[in-house]
């Protein structure tokens, strides 16, 4: 089994130690030359390659059988340059890999905006709030557009990502001591790195197909988990000023049952620590 991964930060390194540790043989993706070295450490090979370039990508997807798109924009970068354009042009060479039987993504449950606090699950209308939403909905499609009987593409909404090395003391550090806008009563959907890689390899080992969301069980309000992770780092406690409207665009709780029904046990369920 032949594997591609296309972005080798937090997610995609992860993966890669687990694929390969199972047998499968992975090659990493950067656009980062300096970073080839590292990668070779948990990849059978490394190519250095962005997503604009339909000739690399061609390139790198002629022998695989699964192609993961874990691709990640930080907080100045381009949404539809990264993740939009990327889709389109992996979507576009897939008549260069007849081998290609399964594509993954990684897309963001903040494609669904802002249900007020209600449940939701894949069968429910994505209503994104920003225009970073709607590139990723606009992403989604041109990768499930791609789906047929032989290549199936599996796209996982996920909730804010947690782990080692992103432990949340270490997220919401920076709040400590400050005033917020707002109640802090929107839901807050988390998933620990170990469940993306869990539910990856679940999805490559099971053929899985469609949207699912990627999001643990324990869904507390962000209010209720910055007092828990507060008091548990013996930080200063954040204050709220409900007369100032909320900055958080989203709101609302997200249901994992699909994944559940599909055979993944998730190993952090709750938040055990922080």
């Amino acid at each position: 089994m032949k594997a591609a991964i296309l972005g080798c930060g937090y997610v995609g390194t992860a993966v890669a130690r687990r694929w390969q540790s199972h047998g499968v043989e992975v090659t990493a993706t950067t656009t980062s030359p300096e970073r080839v070295k590292d990668l070779q450490q948990i990849a059978a090979a490394v190519q250095v390659v962005n997503g604009a370039n339909a000739d690399g990508i061609a390139e790198l997807l002629k022998t695989q059988d699964i192609l993961l798109i874990c691709v990640g924009a930080g907080r100045q970068a381009n949404y539809e340059e990264t993740y939009l354009n990327t889709a389109k042009t992996a979507v576009g060479v897939l008549d260069q890999a007849p081998n290609l039987k399964q594509l993954i993504f990684t897309s963001t449950y903040s494609v669904y905006g802002n249900y007020e606090g209600a449940w939701v699950r894949e069968d429910d209308p994505a209503k994104p709030a920003t225009d970073n939403g709607r590139i990723m909905v606009e992403t989604e499609q041109t990768l499930l557009s791609a789906a047929t009987s032989e290549r199936k593409v599996c796209i996982f909404r996920l909730g804010g990502i947690y782990g080692p090395g992103r432990e949340l003391g270490k997220i919401y550090s920076r709040a400590a001591g400050s005033t917020r806008p707002g109640s802090g009563h929107e839901a807050s959907n988390w998933v620990h790195l170990d469940d993306i890689v869990g539910a990856i390899a679940h999805a490559q080992s099971h053929r899985l197909s469609g949207l699912y969301n990627l999001v643990q069980d324990e869904i507390p309000t962000v209010r209720e988990l910055i007092d828990r992770v507060c008091q548990a780092n013996h930080l200063d406690p954040v204050h709220w000023d409900p007369s100032q409207p909320s900055a958080r665009p989203y709101n609302v709780r997200v249901s994992n049952q699909k994944l559940k029904a599909a055979g993944y046990e998730f190993r952090h369920p709750t938040f055990a620590g922080f």
